[in-house]
């Protein structure tokens, strides 16, 4: 079994494929209430605990989590926000790797959208583009909106971890 994650503090999204490409599982983990979870650790130990119940069922043999911005770039996250993201994603990198046993391997985003043949045109959002693919691609993929007709936020997350799993899926074929 494949585990693919986009690992986020607010919303992190996890899928399982089995080793056919099949998606067993495409959930996310909403992070965002600060009285359940004050700490990145309180947020890594929910996760651990969710994952913990989906192991139970599937044996993951390959862990594949997109990889943490490496880079500030101006007009995007702060240079802060991008610590804290790194940190919480070598967090829960290390929950994985000790509670599966699998090392998990890192795949940066452009690289998973590359290797599924996701294009994003030039002034597009990366998300929504990730989004209507995996749309148009995936019969499963269920959607929610909100009131105002707009997909709810664990939507992308959920969207981004099918296609980091997709990609580690490709990679794990070409290997063998």
């Amino acid at each position: 079994m494949i585990l693919g994650l986009d690992i986020s503090t607010s919303i992190t999204g996890a899928t399982i494929l089995n080793k056919k490409g099949e998606v067993l599982l495409n959930t996310s983990f909403d992070l965002r209430n600060k009285k359940y979870f004050p700490s990145l650790y309180e947020k890594a130990n929910h996760i651990s605990e969710m994952l913990d119940m989906y192991y139970i069922k599937h044996f993951f043999e390959h862990i594949y989590i997109e990889e943490s911005l490496q880079a500030f770039r101006p007009g995007f996250s702060s240079a802060k926000t991008l610590m804290t993201l790194a940190k919480f994603n070598g967090i829960v990198s290390y929950v994985c790797r000790r509670q599966f046993g699998v090392e998990p391997q890192f795949i940066p985003a452009i690289s998973a959208r590359k290797t599924c043949g996701i294009k994003i045109p030039r002034g597009t959002k990366a998300k929504e583009v990730v989004l209507q693919y995996v749309l148009d691609n995936e019969d499963n993929f269920l959607i929610e909106y909100t009131k105002h007709g707009n997909p709810k936020p664990e939507t992308y997350d959920r969207a981004d971890s099918l296609i980091i799993a997709r990609a580690g899926h490709i990679l794990w074929k070409e290997k063998n």
